[in-house]
């Protein structure tokens, strides 16, 4: 196997927001710095959501801010509302991604709305987006959560997912991705629904996973994700993260543990996983006590590896 694959670091915004301790403005510079210099191309480094729900994205502004000063980073913030995406494209950000739940139920507890408000929401983001001048226009995607099942509703039809998935881009997105935010998800079905969405929206406009890890699957549901074409993986370092309004649902696939698996199999992803390894210690150390997950950073790297590039 070969090709190169994108990785998106998720930790700063999905892992952060998932823990009660809000880490220093500093050390997450530091976070982000560093991750970038081991070539992680992409980092959602907040979300713009109001202060008062999640304190520890409060200052996601000056991190877009700082992360555009670093070369060949695309900067990522999630956004909830046509709020939160008036502030992203203040803030100059690359990439902004809203999370539509395909569980109605979660959707509610999550954003408090329902379908229908939330495609009557996505309608004038994109055109927002689309008012921009060319050069300063952010890439809108919209993340279809809990697309493999829901802590709250269970098993979420396939069916449905496909249909909000075209009505998303009906509505002027310019792709979507699929999110296991419970990790419910297994390979097969992983398989099954990427080709639904893909059959349905356009093989071009699905080319992202946001995959969890919580019973085991998240690295075999990743390589039945590059089976159907899938170049884009979300990843959390250290696997931190979860959703807070998905009860259970923690275990983001651990950013190491994806890098090695990807290089080992001969796929290219532009990280220096020597480096990506050290970043641990920043997190470490403005985080001490929290756990921190990974196969490969506790077993080392095995006698002859060698990177893909």
């Amino acid at each position: 196997m070969t090709g190169h694959i994108h990785i998106s670091e998720v930790g700063p915004r999905d892992g952060l927001q998932s823990i009660d301790r809000v880490m220093h403005l500093d050390a997450k510079k530091a976070w982000i710095k560093a991750e970038a210099e081991a070539g992680v191309s992409e980092i959602e480094v907040g979300s713009f959501v109001p202060p008062k729900l999640l304190p520890q994205m409060a200052d996601t502004a000056e991190l877009v801010a700082f992360a555009k000063t670093l070369p060949d980073l695309e900067v990522v913030a999630l956004i909830p509302n046509l709020k939160g995406a008036e502030r992203a494209i203040a803030a100059g950000v690359d990439k902004m991604s809203i999370p539509f739940s395909m569980s109605e139920t979660h959707s509610i507890n999550n954003v408090r709305k329902d379908h229908p408000a939330m495609l009557a929401e996505i309608r004038p983001i994109a055109e927002l987006v689309a008012e921009q001048p060319e050069d300063k226009r952010p890439h809108f995607e919209v993340g279809l959560s809990t697309a493999f099942g829901c802590t709250i509703e269970g098993p979420v039809d396939e069916d449905q997912v496909v249909r909000l998935a075209e009505a998303s881009m009906e509505a002027g997105v310019a792709e979507v991705g699929l999110s296991d935010t419970t990790g419910y998800a297994n390979p097969e079905q992983v398989r099954r629904l990427v080709r639904k969405v893909k059959a349905a929206v356009g093989a071009d406009k699905l080319n992202t996973l946001h995959l969890h890890n919580t019973r085991g699957l998240g690295l075999a549901n990743v390589v039945a994700g590059l089976e159907e074409g899938i170049t884009t993986f979300d990843a959390s370092l250290g696997g931190l993260g979860g959703c807070p309004f998905a009860p259970g649902a923690s275990g983001n696939i651990v950013t190491e543990d994806l890098v090695f698996m990807l290089e080992a199999m001969g796929y290219e992803t532009g990280i220096d996983l020597e480096k990506l390894l050290k970043v641990r210690e920043i997190i470490a150390e403005a985080l001490p006590g929290e756990p921190l997950y990974g196969f490969t950073p506790d077993a080392g790297l095995p006698l002859g590896f060698r990177e893909a590039a």
